[in-house]
């Protein structure tokens, strides 16, 4: 295991970080272990011990292991802080492959989607199921329709940004110029322009925990390290925040307060007050994710946008994907004018350029007259739905839940511990597919179900399943106790 493959023109340390680095991805090292003694490494490599620090120093700025007091150097139990390795070979940029799927879970469930058997009961799958996808009729067009469209620039179709303008101000009561919107392909685009043009490798991004971003490939792939702030039933806790800010040197904090993803959790307005209070004082932008901000269940004064409290530091992301459709692909990005300028250059520069088909089409959806009425009915089908599956886990002393007030994901917590790996695959083999917390953070005692994929039709099954779940959870629980 610790025999160095020396090669002619690489550095011996260069070796030696890729042998841990080839090691941890085999599952040779897992999350945890324990190195060998710095002094053991240079007796097995053969060489001086300097080396060796050296390679375990550069291991550790890139976030693969820690140093704990009195305890050596151990290989990171999460992803907090990783980002990868420079490369100078095809080989060993296949290697350092960010986008590279290796989470067994994730095999398996894309495995059963593929294969959908009958029984498969889906609230893994994080958009809505078609039969809930709004419908429009659009007049009949041709193809030179779209080729004499005219209207677009680089910051997009210019109605589409008007129709986003109007439809921002109706919700939330305030005015964003058109000018400063860039139209995405999807919110995932937007979070990647933000990642190329405004930070570099190294940098440090602070993120909810539990969050989404947690499982993007985007940031490591970028060389961003990733730092997660624990959350209460206000949301992101700015204390903690500023430890986290000031120990890592954050640039950046990213939140997605409204029926956030995964724990539906909404961010009351003390906590927004607070939070942009503090990114103002260290000049730290913020990055605001409202994919769900149209999926409120409830009208409620207390759900106001960050970027409405401060135009000027906050850039807002915003996605029809998610009451359209995921084919719909299309997202923007607020910013202050300068800032989008240059996102839309970079765009242009990677040759990302955005389709005038999804754009005409998503602008004809909402100038349609009956698209907030469409809304509306489904937001109410989507919280019949929520309430359903809530009340059912409710019902359930094991599990702790709490019903949001928009969004499409409910976060369940299992009271008695952490969830292993025998555990997980429960959910495989009673066919009922959910994100298991670890996607999120370095948690292991939640799930994340989409309950706007349990209907009348799978409820009776997904009862079914989730019980008999619970039961096999708690007969292994009363074996270890």
């Amino acid at each position: 295991m610790w025999s160095l493959k020396k090669e002619k023109g690489v550095p011996i340390y260069i070796s030696i970080i890729e042998l841990i680095l080839a090691h941890i991805k085999t599952g040779k090292l897992l999350p945890g272990d324990r190195l060998p003694s710095e002094r053991k490494l240079a007796s097995y490599f053969q060489v001086n011990r300097s080396t060796v620090v050296h390679a375990l120093d550069e291991l550790v700025a890139l976030g693969w292991v820690v140093r704990k007091q009195g305890s050596g150097t151990i290989v990171n139990t999460g992803k907090w802080g990783i980002r990868t390795t420079p490369r100078t070979d095809w080989r060993q940029y296949l290697e350092q492959n960010a986008f590279h799927k290796v989470e067994p879970f994730t095999e398996k469930v894309e495995q059963l989607l593929q294969q959908a058997p009958n029984n498969l009961i889906d609230g893994y799958t994080g958009e809505l199921p078609l039969d809930l996808v709004p419908t429009f009729e659009f007049p009949p067009l041709t193809w030179k329709h779209f080729l004499e469209e005219e209207q677009q620039d680089d910051l997009g179709y210019f109605p589409l940004r008007q129709s986003i303008c109007r439809d921002i101000s109706a919700q939330y009561d305030f005015s964003l110029s058109s000018e400063n919107i860039l139209i995405t392909s999807g919110a995932q685009q937007a979070l990647f322009l933000i990642l190329q043009v405004l930070l570099k490798p190294g940098d440090s991004v602070a993120i909810e925990s539990p969050s989404f971003l947690y499982s993007l490939p985007i940031f490591q792939a970028a060389g961003i390290r990733l730092y997660g702030v624990e959350m209460d039933e206000e949301g992101i806790c700015v204390d903690s925040l500023e430890k986290v800010a000031l120990k890592h040197r954050i640039k950046m904090v990213m939140v997605n307060p409204s029926f956030q993803n995964p724990t539906g959790k909404s961010m009351s307005m003390k906590r927004r007050l607070d939070l942009i209070e503090f990114c103002q004082s260290y000049q730290m932008p913020i990055v605001e994710d409202d994919v769900f901000g149209q999926l409120n269940f409830e009208s409620s004064p207390l759900i106001q946008p960050l970027k409405k409290l401060d135009p000027e530091n906050v850039l807002y992301i915003g996605s029809l994907s998610k009451i359209l459709g995921s084919t719909t692909k299309i997202g923007w990005l607020s910013a202050p004018h300068s800032v989008i300028k240059q996102l839309a250059e970079a765009r242009k520069m990677m040759d990302f350029s955005l389709s005038i088909f999804p754009q005409l089409l998503a602008n004809m959806a909402m100038t349609d007259p009956l698209y907030l009425t469409k809304i509306t009915l489904l937001k109410k089908e989507i919280k019949k739905r929520g309430q359903a599956v809530f009340q059912l886990l409710n019902s359930m002393n094991e599990w702790e839940v709490e019903m949001p007030k928009g969004g499409l994901y409910i976060w369940a917590r299992w009271k008695k511990g952490n969830l292993k790996q025998t555990d997980w695959s429960l959910f495989l083999q009673e066919q009922l597919l959910i994100a298991p917390g670890f996607f999120f953070s370095e948690k292991q005692d939640c799930i994340r179900i989409n309950f706007s994929r349990i209907d009348e039709t799978n409820f009776f099954s997904f009862k079914k399943s989730i019980e008999k779940i619970t039961l096999k959870l708690l007969s292994e629980k009363n074996k270890i106790d």
